[in-house]
């Protein structure tokens, strides 16, 4: 065989090992892709079953607020299980206060999990949190209203009136470590500064008590503010998918985040670093009012030292997607379907979107256009969860 011969067999057998990878490489990486999603989905599943046997333990398996069985969703940052009544004052709280998630709907690793562990279940929860009920309150009991089971929840959680009070009159500072200190300070000086940290431990104690006798003594102050103050009929499952084309807010970008809204409630998406067309794929939840709001989407800039920047915002009726969520509930998909056909001439109603039913649920696919900026849209999914999950 020539020399021509040769070569031209060896470029025939490159290019064809070439066509063999290029043809293949969609397939392997499709592989791999499915094997990451099967290995997420399996670790996810093992931890929700970790989450689910703690949460049937003694002491979990009742409300930690108001007693009723079988609670179905945890504060992750507190390591309560509550009931879905007492879910909803509790996202009215903030997540600051009280990040709510569901034990069966919200995707689990088994680092939060060992979180939740960690901190103890309701158990410990109650023995710090209700260590000094007055005798005069009570805790709610399950068909208690709205109004008792937030008042309470407000005071043993963002009030703390209910806090074991030797934890507050005990002095944090240790006088051996004064003793020890690199700074070498004088006897006298330690005495003075010893001396006025744990009068400052005091006086708040002080306070925290006469709080405490106060709401005692007096009755609870109406407030003016609704939050937490209304029955909740359901739940809706937003799945942020993505921004297009958003303004830019820093020198050359942005810093997205985007905040949903609910009535009184608000949750958020994690930050996106330098992105004008960011993906969250980000599932949040929300407590639906008796009396329906629109779902108010805001979009923020982040800033590390100043205010965050405001990058639009846009509403959405749910109004039809609740009606139609309800039916399928209650097992009649063809007045679901009656529901949809009516509300689709009413005006400002999925003017978004359109509600589709499939495998009894309803769903909505919404692009928002952005209002009050140059530009920017977010693509949002929303799904209408029965209370009884």
């Amino acid at each position: 065989m020539s020399a021509k011969n040769q070569e031209k067999k060896d470029v025939d057998q490159v290019s064809a090992t070439c066509l063999y990878d290029l043809l293949h490489i969609d397939t392997k990486e499709n592989w791999n892709d499915e094997s990451d999603e099967q290995t997420s989905s399996s670790n996810s599943s093992a931890a929700k079953k970790r989450l689910a046997s703690f949460s049937s333990e003694s002491g979990n398996e009742l409300c930690a607020d108001c007693g009723s069985p079988s609670p179905k969703w945890v504060s992750a940052n507190l390591g309560a299980f509550v009931c879905i009544k007492c879910s909803g004052v509790h996202r009215s709280l903030g997540v600051h206060i009280s990040k709510i998630l569901s034990v069966n709907l919200d995707e689990w690793t088994e680092e939060d999990v060992d979180n939740v562990i960690k901190l103890g279940g309701n158990e410990a929860v109650n023995s710090k949190y209700e260590d000094s009920i007055p005798e005069n309150r009570r805790k709610p009991q399950p068909d208690s209203s709205i109004e008792d089971r937030s008042d309470f929840i407000r005071r043993k959680y963002v009030m703390q009136q209910f806090l074991n009070m030797e934890e507050q009159l005990s002095c944090p500072f240790n006088p051996a470590a004064l003793n020890c200190s690199s700074a070498g300070l004088n006897s006298v000086v330690e005495k003075k500064y010893l001396n006025s940290m744990c009068m400052h431990n005091i006086s708040q104690a002080f306070l925290n008590t006469r709080k405490r006798k106060d709401a005692e003594v007096k009755p609870a102050r109406k407030s003016n503010s609704t939050a937490g103050m209304v029955e909740f009929v359901g739940l809706i499952k937003v799945n942020v998918v993505r921004g297009i084309d958003l303004v830019i807010r820093d020198v050359r970008s942005s810093d997205p985040y985007v905040m949903l809204c609910l009535g009184n409630q608000s949750v958020k998406t994690r930050v996106i670093k330098n992105n004008l067309n960011p993906v969250w794929n980000e599932k949040l939840m929300l407590s639906i009012p008796d009396d329906i709001p629109p779902l108010k989407v805001v979009v923020f800039d982040k800033d590390k030292f100043t205010t965050d920047d405001y990058m639009g915002e846009a509403e959405v009726d749910i109004e039809a997607l609740v009606s139609a969520a309800k039916a399928l509930e209650n097992g009649n998909a063809n007045e679901a379907e009656k529901k949809l056909a009516e509300d689709k001439d009413k005006p400002n109603v999925n003017k978004n979107g359109v509600v589709k039913l499939a495998e009894r649920k309803a769903k909505q696919e919404v692009s928002l256009k952005l209002q009050n900026v140059e530009s920017g849209e977010i693509v949002i999914e929303i799904e209408c969860v029965p209370l009884t999950q």
